[in-house]
């Protein structure tokens, strides 16, 4: 059963469920680490966690202002994690087609990000946002 709310309308936006797709690869390529990578390999998979933790947890927030700064966490996290991975492909210790699938879905959520935080930023200088909980 799904179940929704008003709290829960970021699960609609694309950014988050890409966002979680890109949790979930990071998950399955990293876990893979051999035992002395563990380290940088749950510090990576928590990077790309926290994107789709940073949009739903602003999301909930209900202030434009604060919305906007979750955002631009995750956006650092976006970041954070391009570093890991391209890290890693520069220490042959991811493969090319690995990289690639991390590269493409990464530069997705990026972009996506980008232009959610741009028009979040219209509305803010417009002044068009309802931080309540009334519908109209």
């Amino acid at each position: 059963m799904e179940r929704k709310n008003i709290n829960r309308g970021f699960k609609k936006l694309r950014v988050w469920q890409d966002a979680v797709s890109l949790y979930i690869l990071s998950f399955k390529i990293f876990t893979a680490f051999p035992f002395e990578l563990k380290k940088v390999a749950s510090n990576s998979i928590d990077a790309a966690h926290s994107i789709s933790r940073n949009i739903s947890e602003g999301y909930c927030r209900r202030s434009l202002k604060e919305y906007l700064n979750y955002l631009n966490i995750a956006l650092g996290s976006c970041g954070e994690f391009h570093s890991c991975y391209v890290s890693f492909k520069q220490g042959g210790q991811i493969s090319d087609d690995q990289y690639e699938q991390l590269d493409k879905l990464h530069y997705k959520v990026e972009n996506e990000l980008l232009k959610l935080i741009e028009s979040l930023q219209r509305k803010l200088k417009d002044g068009v946002w309802e931080n309540t909980f009334q519908t109209k």
